[in-house]
């Protein structure tokens, strides 16, 4: 069977009858036990996918069918989809199962999408690698020896090796658009508050978005308008009108486009990305479009607030895996119950947490303390405020700020886990669009003399999402 990669030539197929939803389920249910080996799914819903194809097929033939009819989608193991398990990544969420569905994939499902499983992720989104994960590390499709990225590294190797058509992913700090630049496929993060986070299990709930990832920009396009749009389940997400986000269009006007600076001359960018990245900036500039270098002055303070704020909010949001009401429970040896309630709630979430949530989880603490809060939480929502200001200014000027995705193309597997700090680095050009609640997409930008795929973001102002899948999909 055809290894399909954008929906319009399933929908084209389909309509033509020379595939049926049925067979493309099959087709990419093989693809998965073939690719065993990468580790991208922690479940496959083998029968209940098949059934779905089935009701979906009959809806086809009937005329009633969705937007979605024959997109064949993974979820990332931190989506909540009623009935079924959600771990999270982590073994603190052993035997859980989901009492009702995320808000987004229920949008998903309405309009007949397929759910064809849950996707390997770093422990509670928490990792730039896909390496901090209960389930093992997820390898990247390009080199098996290498990372995906993190945290949504599952659901990205899931679409660049063909085991979906489309995966949805969350995006804390770059957790959609990392993975989407080291695995050579689109991933979008939308303005905070887009797309309702109900049902999305929390690691920073300031930070956090739900967003698509696709081999296409107008996949991409199209999900995120399924998936926006308001919910009474969820007091953050904006009430501002859902675009055609798929049938969006540059303005009639040459556009002024920001580059960061550091993302092209500093040394600590990988000359080839460095490289690939002037390339665009010419050819932007041969489009007629003005684009010229900024800089940003709080750069250097922009992973110290990122990881300050967010560990904060991860202590609180996870301070609910407790062993008491569900999930992982630390047993005594020889099964004998613990009666003391404080060594339960110590042990299970010692033995429940990986190392690196379980470091995240005392950094949130410590700065959240009574004695160090004032110094480091307060400090940092200033600076937050701060960034935010100075990206407001850039973007009085600018239609888009571009840079590299990623500093570097995809790393070793193991390469960097004894160093928390330089695995951090990985985010330093994604973390902006969340620290300011700005949408932001990456796009592949070919690859480096290893063959390994390289990234190109752009960012824009809040709910420009429609310019911004334009300009990327002029540039695809």
């Amino acid at each position: 069977m055809t290894l399909y990669r954008t929906f319009s030539a399933v929908q084209a197929d389909l309509k033509a009858g020379t595939v049926t939803c049925r067979q493309l389920v099959h087709h990419y249910l093989d693809r998965i036990e073939e690719f065993s080996h990468l580790n991208v799914f922690t479940e496959v819903y083998s029968t209940e996918s098949l059934a779905q194809a089935d009701r979906v097929d009959q809806k086809l033939a009937a005329g009633t069918a969705g937007r979605l009819a024959g997109m064949v989608i993974g979820i990332k193991d931190v989506l909540n989809y009623a009935g079924h398990g959600v771990r999270a990544g982590s073994r603190i969420l052993d035997n859980f199962t989901a009492q009702f569905t995320a808000t987004a994939v229920q949008r998903l499902i309405d309009e007949d999408a397929i759910i064809i499983g849950r996707q390997n992720c770093d422990e509670f989104a928490m990792g730039s690698s896909n390496e901090n994960s209960a389930f093992g590390p997820v390898r990247n499709a390009a080199d098996p020896d290498r990372v995906p990225g993190g945290s949504s590294g599952g659901s990205a190797v899931a679409v660049q090796a063909g085991l979906c058509l489309a995966s949805i992913g969350s995006d804390t700090g770059g957790s959609v658009r990392q993975p989407a630049a080291f695995c050579g496929v689109v991933g979008l993060k939308p303005t905070y508050g887009r797309i309702s986070r109900w049902g999305l299990i929390a690691y920073a709930s300031s930070f956090d978005c739900i967003g698509p990832i696709a081999s296409t920009v107008d996949d991409v396009a199209l999900l995120l308008e399924v998936m926006a749009g308001p919910d009474d389940y969820d007091s953050t997400v904006s009430s501002e009108p859902v675009a055609v986000y798929s049938k969006s269009r540059l303005p009639e006007r040459p556009l002024r486009i920001a580059y960061l600076r550091d993302g092209v001359e500093s040394e600590g960018v990988d000359s080839s990305i460095r490289d690939a990245t002037r390339r665009r900036i010419d050819e932007l500039r041969a489009l007629g479009h003005s684009v010229e270098s900024v800089d940003l002055s709080l750069l250097k303070y922009l992973l110290p607030t990122y990881y300050i704020l967010t560990t904060a909010e991860a202590s609180s949001n996870l301070s609910r895996f407790d062993g008491v009401r569900y999930g992982y429970r630390h047993v005594s040896p020889g099964g004998a119950p613990v009666v003391d309630l404080l060594s339960l709630y110590k042990k299970s979430r010692t033995e429940g947490f990986g190392a690196e949530v379980r470091r995240r989880i005392l950094l949130g603490t410590f700065v959240l303390s009574a004695s160090y809060y004032d110094a480091y939480y307060t400090k940092a929502q200033q600076v937050r405020r701060l960034i935010r200001q100075e990206t407001e200014r850039i973007f009085a000027e600018y239609d888009f700020l571009l840079s590299p995705t990623t500093p570097s193309t995809a790393f070793r597997l193991g390469e960097k886990g004894d160093d928390p700090l330089q695995m951090y680095l990985a985010d330093i050009f994604t973390v902006l669009a969340n620290v300011v609640g700005y949408p932001a997409i990456s796009v592949p930008n070919g690859t480096d003399a290893g063959n390994l795929p390289i990234g190109l973001q752009f960012m824009a102002p809040p709910f420009a999402e429609g310019s911004l899948v334009a300009l990327a999909s002029q540039l695809e």
